[in-house]
């Protein structure tokens, strides 16, 4: 792809990731990546329109079913579609069914935007990484065939081992850090073939390691405040985003927040 394509609209397809989770900004509201990037476009080109349909929570079933076609009608320069993990991470899930609603996705949405973006999601090191591994890797072998078969670009996340480091990752070990987000979007801005700003696969410097304590400290807090709720919806079939309408549901002219 040339390097300096104008790109003068982006709609952001999926789930928490893609609504910016735990990005959050001093108003309560949540940032990410997809709103970054969305900025550093809109710098580009006068006139550049966004909207982020993405909703915390949401399964690829959902997905393709809720926000690919409107996203398809929207006709935009770019569309970003990342979504199956919620799916994966549960524990009883149908991979074939996975496959079949993707598929529906990316076959509505490559013919119907200039690019389409898949990614291969980071996931953080650690116990419950290696427990669904073999899932994830199956997601993203479905992924990599999809964008084969229908020119799509796919950013790989998951390859790049800086974004597995804890330090870039909230408190619910689901959801990247600021810093995390930050260099999402610097990944699928080079994808798209605009001129690097940093690398975004460096990584951390080296720290000490935390000790027993504060470990066992964290694990606790983090079971009693993430880990159990979110089993809690698991078991009830409810979700953090029943209920929850996107935060940009049209393709609207963008203008750089203050605070990005």
């Amino acid at each position: 792809m040339e390097m300096n394509a104008p790109y003068t609209s982006f709609v952001a397809v999926g789930d928490s990731f893609t609504e910016g989770m735990s990005d959050l900004l001093p108003d309560g509201s949540y940032r990410g990546w997809a709103d970054l990037l969305a900025a550093r476009l809109a710098a580009r080109e006068p006139g550049f329109r966004y909207a982020n349909l993405a909703v915390r929570g949401k399964l690829i079933g959902q997905i393709a079913e809720e926000q690919a076609p409107a996203a398809a009608a929207m006709g935009a320069d770019v569309v970003t579609l990342v979504g199956g993990l919620n799916d994966a991470l549960r524990p009883k899930v149908d991979m074939g069914r996975v496959r079949g609603h993707l598929e529906a996705a990316v076959e509505l949405l490559a013919p119907s935007c200039g690019r389409l973006v898949l990614m291969r999601s980071p996931g953080r090191h650690g116990p419950v990484m290696e427990r669904f591994r073999p899932r994830m890797e199956e997601l993203f072998g479905i992924l990599e065939e999809l964008s084969a078969r229908h020119g799509a670009l796919l950013v790989d996340l998951y390859g790049a081992p800086a974004l597995g480091d804890p330090r870039l990752w909230d408190a619910d070990r689901l959801h990247l850090t600021a810093e995390g987000h930050r260099r999402v979007a610097e990944a699928v801005w080079q994808a798209l073939g605009l001129p690097a700003e940093e690398d975004w696969t460096r990584s951390l410097p080296a720290a000490p390691a935390p000790g027993w304590a504060v470990r066992r400290t964290e694990d606790l807090r983090f079971a009693r405040r993430h880990l159990l709720p979110w089993i809690g919806r698991r078991l009830t079939g409810r979700s953090s985003g029943d209920g929850r309408p996107p935060k940009r549901p049209e393709l609207l002219p963008y203008a750089t927040p203050p605070l990005l």
